[in-house]
């Protein structure tokens, strides 16, 4: 799989091969990046790829010294599940 930040379309991307196989949509401010929407092909769920496309979007946030707001249920929910990211959030 590779991921890129797809800036044209404001999401981050996850690829097997050619094809888009998940998506984190996202909203840039100047000190915050907005989630409100995550999407993995229907057939391919289950298999932990949210989950890797999020660590490595919140990975990029981190890099970039914003703040994250999680409205996507998905990245609030990852968050939770993994504390090393709740720096991130906005307070």
């Amino acid at each position: 799989m590779d991921f890129r930040k797809n800036t044209e379309r404001s999401r981050y991307e996850l690829l097997y091969g050619e094809v888009v196989v998940a998506v984190a949509d996202y909203v840039e401010r100047p000190d915050v990046v907005v989630f409100p929407h995550t999407e993995v092909d229907p057939q391919l769920r289950g298999r932990g790829l949210a989950a890797e496309l999020v660590r490595q979007a919140l990975d990029d946030v981190r890099a970039s010294g914003r703040h994250v707001v999680a409205s996507c249920w998905y990245v609030a929910d990852f968050i939770d599940a993994n504390p090393t990211y709740a720096d991130l959030l906005l307070a």
